[in-house]
């Protein structure tokens, strides 16, 4: 039997990060479509602590010889596990992989779990950057958004992000029920007060199977919306942050590596309930997707069969899903990142991209690609261009 060639061939492989899912919350948000739980009642640390270490021991074959370079807590709410989980889960991965000596380690919290003495110990663990879920300063935008933080709690938990940690991102939303442009500029102009190395500022969006979804809320019109994101890019601009990607702001050298690796179409291995991977080989790209609950995750990771699904990107989805990514970076990407992370021709998104240049929507050369202030506006519209 005469052996099939590839559809591609990558001469080298990318980056490689890990993602590490928590799945667990105080209380789930209306507009949340992430896989997370409500804890009910006491955490699984050890049990789960136990079933993400059978889980990367499994995932070894896949990237053995391979340096991790950034790490990424999510969630759920991270900031619920102990700063002695997190030590644990760090000491595991360090043990089983090649971790970077200098490799950026990002931990999500939510301002209803912070306390002083826990921050301290999850940098002891080695965790260097902070990602603070605020969302709001507003008390009544955060009751509408359902957070179990109020105003107050807000401001405390950034005050002890800023003094434990020296590189730290807040996150906060717009377009939320009922607010106006003032308020958003006011949500903006606080966090401001802060002096955060990195922003991410996100439209709330209605996500299906979501409460928001099923009885929507009273959100800004399209027009008030715009005018909330061109506040935001113009207040940031003028305060000396670099927008570099659709949701992101960041003072020079400070833009989140572990967000950049997935926007350059670079690897990462996820673990945990539902955590979703993506691993380059020479002639194939895979992507997998962990089992969702938090106990049937556990049974499966004990028991050595984590993946829930498994599949190869095929050759025709490839330009799809490089663009995917790659166009939310402001600045675009340079031409031959296409080539280096397909294994393709950049010839193989040809027609979407004189389709694309000629609505508009980026701007192009031989050195590099980018989309145009409208491409940014209207992502949605220029990425359905390259839909297989």
């Amino acid at each position: 039997m005469i052996a099939q060639p590839a559809e591609f061939r990558l001469t080298s492989l990318p980056p490689l990060a890990l993602y590490i899912h928590i799945p667990w919350c105080v209380k789930k948000c209306p507009y949340c479509d992430f896989n997370s739980h409500t804890a009910r009642e006491a955490l699984p640390e050890a049990r789960y602590i136990e079933a993400l270490t059978r889980d990367l021991e499994a995932a070894l074959p896949l990237i053995w010889g391979r340096s991790i370079h950034t790490i990424f807590f999510g969630g759920g709410t991270p900031s619920l596990f102990s700063g002695a989980s997190i030590d644990a889960i760090l000491t595991m991965v360090r043990s089983l992989s090649k971790l970077d000596h200098f490799a950026e380690i990002t931990l999500e919290a939510n301002p209803g779990t912070v306390e002083t003495a826990k921050f301290a110990e999850f940098k002891a663990a080695g965790v260097n950057r902070l990602s603070l879920g605020i969302q709001s300063f507003n008390p009544q935008h955060l009751q509408a958004l359902g957070r179990i933080h109020d105003d107050k709690e807000a401001h405390r938990a950034v005050e002890i992000a800023a003094a434990t940690f020296d590189n730290f991102n807040l996150d906060l939303m717009y377009a939320l029920p009922g607010q106006t442009l003032q308020q958003a500029q006011a949500d903006l102009d606080t966090a401001l007060q802060y002096a955060p190395p990195h922003l991410s500022c996100y439209h709330l969006t209605l996500e299906p199977n979501t409460p928001f979804h099923a009885a929507p809320p009273s959100l800004p019109d399209d027009d008030l919306s715009a005018d909330m994101q061109q506040m935001i890019e113009t207040t940031l601009a003028q305060a000396g942050y670099d927008h570099y990607e659709t949701s992101a702001f960041a003072r020079p050298r400070r833009q989140s590596r572990h967000n950049l690796n997935y926007w350059q179409f670079g690897d990462y291995l996820g673990i945990g309930a539902g955590a979703h991977s993506k691993l380059s080989f020479h002639d194939r790209i895979i992507r997998q997707v962990r089992h969702k609950h938090p106990r049937e995750y556990m049974a499966h990771a004990l028991a050595g069969t984590p993946e829930q699904t498994e599949n190869n990107v095929s050759r025709a989805e490839l330009p799809f899903e490089f663009m995917m990514n790659a166009l939310r970076l402001c600045d675009g990407f340079p031409t031959s990142l296409f080539s280096e992370r397909t294994g393709l021709n950049i010839t193989a998104a040809q027609v979407a991209l004189d389709e694309a240049e000629r609505r508009g929507l980026l701007t192009r050369d031989h050195l590099r690609i980018a989309p145009t202030p409208g491409g940014q506006r209207f992502l949605n519209d220029l990425l359905g261009l390259f839909l297989p």
